[in-house]
């Protein structure tokens, strides 16, 4: 154990694999072991080794527990691990994938996942409740309504005119609905309101995250930013100093167009769509609204957005806007704060505008 420089982990539910490799790259070790066996296993590794990972449910929870024993932790995104699989799609194993992470942590230009903390995953847990509350809420507005249109009984697409309708249904004797059609609409009805409880549940829960945390509130005063947004920003990312500059940042998030280049010729086509689905989606969500009302605001961005809207079409300036708010977000927490106002000067231009004419000299 002692000559073991880097291990390379495949995390599963009950069964880890792991591939261990001395200071020249030989194979030491490869072996399976269980859950409750791989953390002895790690406390006889050297410290400061560097044991590494593939991004899944519970990467983060080991790596804080390898962390805490005095060794190296550290995460990497799946779609970099697979090109170091020797064997290729068709040699894809445990034993392979344990290798092949191995291998990819030996990288130096290798990008590592930042280990998240208890109150990062704690705050996502809530993000994640309340997608899947959305989501539920949907399927049985959308149900509601199957049920009623069944009998005759068409409402607006408007939630607020769907969501007074079945009392006065229930209540009322003159449409088709009998006994047990009548208590199935019940029950659904009930199932909403219900989730609707539970919205307002994680609604609170993100609003107090905005009051106690001052990232989150900083981010809430960006146009296009809500408190959702910002919440989800400061709990997914957390150190956003992780990224070089707010470039890095906004591919980061998959807002940069992909590149097919070659010969010297740029060709640019889509988004890239890497990254977090969340993030990106809540951040082009609120690009889109902030694009949409932009016409009735005189400040900078809301003008440059507007033009855009104007020159290059709809969908272009949403997208533009919410990676122009991913490198403003990066910018605030970074370097301090952001003023809407604010026109930046070249440096050359500044510096010529400063400086005197030169006097004419006679020949």
């Amino acid at each position: 154990m002692s000559e073991i420089t880097r291990v390379g982990v495949d995390l599963a539910k009950q069964v880890l694999q792991v591939h261990a490799v001395d200071a020249n790259g030989r194979r030491v070790a490869a072996r399976s072991l269980s859950r409750d066996n791989f953390m002895p296993w790690c406390a006889q590794l050297p410290p400061g080794c560097l044991v590494a990972m593939e991004a899944s449910s519970s990467a983060h929870h080991w790596a804080r527990k390898l962390v805490a024993l005095g060794l190296d932790a550290r995460i990497i995104a799946a779609q970099l691990v697979t090109p170091y699989r020797l064997q290729g799609k068709s040699g894809k194993n445990d034993a392979n994938d344990a290798a092949a992470i191995c291998e990819a942590a030996s990288r130096p230009q290798m990008h590592f996942v930042p280990i998240k903390s208890i109150e990062q995953q704690s705050m996502l847990c809530v993000h994640t409740l309340r997608e899947g509350i959305k989501a539920d809420r949907t399927a049985c507005i959308n149900r509601i309504r199957a049920m009623l249109s069944e009998f005759g009984l068409v409402f607006a697409q408007k939630t607020c005119n769907l969501r007074q309708a079945p009392p006065g249904v229930l209540e009322d004797a003159s449409n088709e609905l009998n006994g047990v059609a009548r208590l199935a609409i019940q029950r659904a009805w009930a199932n909403w309101q219900e989730l609707d409880e539970h919205m307002a549940w994680c609604d609170a829960r993100i609003a107090a995250h905005g009051k106690t945390n001052a990232q989150v509130h900083q981010a809430e005063q960006l146009m296009g930013v809500g408190p959702v947004t910002a919440s989800a920003l400061v709990a997914a990312v957390g150190d956003f100093k992780q990224f070089r500059n707010g470039a890095q940042f906004g591919a980061w998030m998959g807002l940069t167009p992909k590149q097919n280049s070659s010969g010297g010729k740029t060709s640019l086509g889509s988004i890239t769509k890497r990254g977090n689905i969340y993030l990106r989606t809540l951040l082009i969500q609120g690009a889109r609204s902030a694009v949409l009302t932009a016409h009735k605001r005189d400040d900078p961005i809301s003008k440059w957005a507007y033009q855009l809207r104007e020159k290059s079409g709809w969908q272009k300036a949403v997208v533009a806007l919410a990676n122009k708010n991913a490198r403003i977000l990066w910018a605030m927490f970074v370097r301090g704060a952001f003023d809407a106002r604010h026109v930046s000067v070249k440096p050359g231009a500044a510096q010529a505008a400063q400086t005197p004419p030169l006097a004419a000299v006679p020949m």
